[in-house]
């Protein structure tokens, strides 16, 4: 099966191509410290970690206070993972997995 994204194009597949190539973490670091800004890699660990949390059913006033992310973020997050394109399940169920080996 495959998902249809109203982001591919040609530009957005080369990029994922690309991070599909990187081989561990310190390859992860030195790829998106070149290509984002630390404030855009901030903000997308955030994401990720509010995302966590919000499956650990932490409220949004523990997550805004661990994570320091605004309440309208928390929220857009949540919707994501009840009604979005299943990313943040699909990563995250594979790092719970991974933390279990």
């Amino acid at each position: 099966m495959t998902y249809e994204s109203k982001l591919k194009n040609e530009f957005t597949d080369e990029l994922f191509e690309a991070i599909l190539l990187l081989k561990n973490i310190e390859e992860c670091y030195r790829f998106f410290e070149d290509i984002c800004t630390i404030k855009e890699i901030q903000a997308l660990s955030q994401r990720l970690k509010v995302a966590k949390l919000l499956r650990e059913k932490k409220t949004y006033n523990e997550i805004e206070e661990i994570t320091g992310a605004s309440t309208a973020t928390i929220s857009r997050i949540n919707r994501c993972l009840t009604y979005g394109a299943d990313g943040y399940n699909l990563i995250l169920d594979r790092l719970d997995e991974q933390s279990k080996e």
